[in-house]
């Protein structure tokens, strides 16, 4: 197919308006979908709220944020996408949500060379593909958050993607200024197929009492020379998309070391989902500067005098594993000032919530 130029996204949370942000950043033509006028318009301002900031911190002049934003577009129809010539799709991943939108997508776009794209971070693309009559033209465009920011972008093929339609889509990704990791459709790609065993051992060692939130971050970034430490990358995937994607991969994998710890999948039924939610293994306040006091009183969490806070995790002591009494998981505790230090009989690890923001 010739070069693209029209693009439609389905999706204006944090990944589908990074992506369209992107696009018109590339003077591409850009409309987006979501459900309805509410959301396609929260999408519109989330999008131009960081142009705004992109603005302020030099990366672009006020010419060309004006310019991006006239390249956008924004729709509660999914039929304002017929003519589009790549269609991303960039809804939560959610299975049946994701099969039916494309679904949806096969009837509307009109041009049958169109590609039809998924960011799914875990889903089988080959599954998604079988819900059209074009499997030959769905790929896999996976992109990281935050996306105007992150180089990287996985082109993930099925067994069924022709050649050509991968080769646009790799044209696609470098005319965005960014780097194509080709991979195959296995769970995971390449990039959380790495990190989500790393990011899940980090958790059971907090979870187990090996190591606090805070020292296992810094050992990390002081001792491997990564950027942050892997409990304050998960806050800022977030934790519920971390969860999500760690049973998909163990769904198809069948990997133990999949399996979603009982401290995450307790925070994210808790709603720490970390960043975006202002609270997780860290506490990520706004630019209200009273926000990190008072998240910390909403969670029941005191100051003890140095420089963080913490709230204390207790794990079951392995001695009453047996006890069916005992069996009640991990769960969240608050600790008093008044309560001392005495010995408990649960195993606690302090969970760093310190007052800062991810780089």
């Amino acid at each position: 197919m010739s070069g693209i130029e029209r693009i439609g996204v389905v999706g204006a949370g944090a990944m589908g308006a990074g992506i369209a942000e992107t696009c018109a950043r590339a003077d591409l033509d850009v409309l987006v979908c979501e459900r309805d006028d509410r959301a396609a318009s929260a999408g519109r301002r989330r999008v131009l709220e960081s142009l705004e900031r992109a603005l302020r911190r030099g990366g672009l002049t006020a010419h060309e944020r004006d310019r991006s934003t006239w390249r956008l577009r924004f729709t509660a129809d999914l039929n304002d996408l017929s003519d589009r010539q790549l269609v991303i799709e960039a809804v939560t991943d959610d299975a049946p949500l994701k099969l039916e939108i494309f679904s949806a997508l096969d009837e509307v776009v009109k041009d049958e060379e169109a590609i039809l794209a998924s960011t799914t971070s875990a889903m089988s693309i080959t599954k998604l593909s079988r819900s059209t009559t074009r499997a030959a033209h769905v790929l896999g465009l996976h992109f990281f958050n935050q996306v105007p920011m992150m180089p990287l972008v996985e082109v993930v093929s099925t067994v069924l993607t022709s050649p050509a339609a991968r080769v646009a889509a790799e044209d696609f990704v470098n005319m965005l200024g960014k780097q194509v990791v080709r991979s195959g459709d296995r769970a995971g790609f390449v990039v959380n197929a790495l990190i989500i065993p790393y990011l899940l051992g980090a958790i059971r060692m907090v979870e187990a009492g090996h190591a606090t939130v805070s020292d296992v971050d810094r050992a990390v970034v002081l001792g491997c020379a990564h950027p942050m430490g892997p409990l304050r990358l998960a806050d800022l995937i977030g934790l519920d998309t971390l969860h999500a994607i760690a049973t998909a991969m163990y769904d198809e994998l069948r990997d133990p070391g999949l399996v979603p710890p009982p401290l995450l999948t307790q925070m994210v039924d808790a709603g720490l989902l970390g960043g975006k939610a202002g609270r997780g293994f860290h506490v990520h306040p706004g630019p209200d500067p009273t926000a990190a006091p008072r998240l910390r009183r909403e969670a029941g969490l005191w100051a003890d005098g140095r420089d963080d806070s913490t709230f204390v995790i207790a794990a079951p002591d392995p001695r009453t594993r047996g006890d069916p009494a005992a069996r009640s998981g991990v769960r969240l505790t608050e600790r008093s000032p008044e309560a001392g230090v005495a010995a408990p009989s649960w195993a606690e690890a302090h969970v760093n919530v310190r007052n800062e923001v991810p780089a």
